[in-house]
């Protein structure tokens, strides 16, 4: 089995790591100093569960497309930021001879509609999206920590293509030591997870603070209360469902043990902003917005926080 991953940070190399233990072979596109630190280093898993180290001569790394030798992925894993989707979407299309005739390319992203710009050049029998909620960290480049494990990862289709071709990469995530599976509904677990981050990312990093402070002041507080209010309204409107009927259950889910169980986290936004690169607020908010304006739903809240990031980030 040979897989590509696009996006070399810490779920890159933490997929990475995983699937090489199962003896697949690994390529990384990566660029600049990290594909450097993974030349010369190869590639770690350390943190919860079994650690892994694979040196350099047993991964391959590519830095252009021109490198890559042709008809040889089965797999392509997208662990970049979202916001390169668009780019990669259209270098993937540009080399479609790199991958074999029955590829399949697996999206590991926060956000929701992710597979949208690989749509427009790959067929919806070729394109599956995973709910990742594991935490990962990357202490060095070449080196990824996971730090928080909840819930398996979850692979799915969100065209109502049947993911039972992907049950070998499941079994293989599994048996590194990460618990995967197949579902046929990943839509409502990434609305899931949607609803988590749109409420904490982008405010616990406008505020600079962790997940826990944004639940110790009524001002916080209500402002997710309407975040979370409005995505259920945009749920109802656009025919998508999550795994709670309405935004009464999920808040007292959200405020009793989401946010107490993660209450010293700060966002990937937050880290983002920190370190002045583009967040994925596109793919949290952004989409919010873009859905509640199709179905004439008010959304004033989101658009606020949305604006407020977007406000953050022209400096950068």
């Amino acid at each position: 089995m040979n897989i590509l991953i696009i996006g070399s940070g810490a779920v890159g190399i933490g997929l990475a790591t995983s699937m090489k233990s199962q003896n697949a072979n690994i390529s990384i596109f990566a660029r600049g100093k990290t594909a450097k630190a993974i030349k010369e280093n190869g590639i770690k898993r350390c943190g919860l569960f079994e650690h892994y180290s694979f040196s350099k001569d047993e991964v391959d790394v590519y830095e252009t497309y021109d490198e890559i030798p042709k008809n040889t992925f089965d797999y392509v894993f997208i662990t970049s930021k979202t916001t390169a989707n668009d780019a990669i979407s259209k270098k993937l299309n540009a080399n479609k001879d790199i991958l074999k005739e029955n590829f399949k390319i697996i999206i590991f992203q926060n956000g929701f509609g992710n597979d949208e710009p690989y749509l427009r050049f790959f067929d919806k029998t070729q394109l599956f999206s995973a709910r990742v909620i594991t935490g990962f960290a990357r202490p060095k480049r070449h080196i990824s920590e996971v730090t928080v494990y909840t819930e398996p990862i979850l692979i799915g289709s969100l065209q109502n293509q049947d993911p039972k071709e992907l049950q070998e990469i499941a079994d293989m995530i599994t048996s590194s030591g990460i618990r995967c599976e197949l579902t046929d509904e990943v839509g409502k677990h990434l609305w899931a997870k949607m609803l988590y981050n749109c409420a904490l990312n982008p405010l616990g990093a406008i505020l600079d603070v962790n997940y826990g402070k944004l639940t110790e002041n009524q001002y916080s507080m209500e402002l997710m209360d309407n975040i979370i209010d409005e995505i259920f309204e945009v749920l109802n409107a656009s025919g998508y469902e999550t795994l709670w009927s309405n935004s009464d259950e999920y808040k007292d889910v959200f405020y009793s043990k989401l946010v107490p169980d993660t209450y010293n986290h700060y966002s990937s936004t937050h880290q983002d902003i920190k370190r002045k690169i583009k967040t994925e607020i596109d793919s949290l908010n952004g989409k919010v917005i873009e859905l509640g304006e199709i179905n004439n739903i008010d959304v004033s809240t989101n658009k606020i926080i949305y604006n407020l990031i977007k406000s953050i980030e022209s400096d950068f």
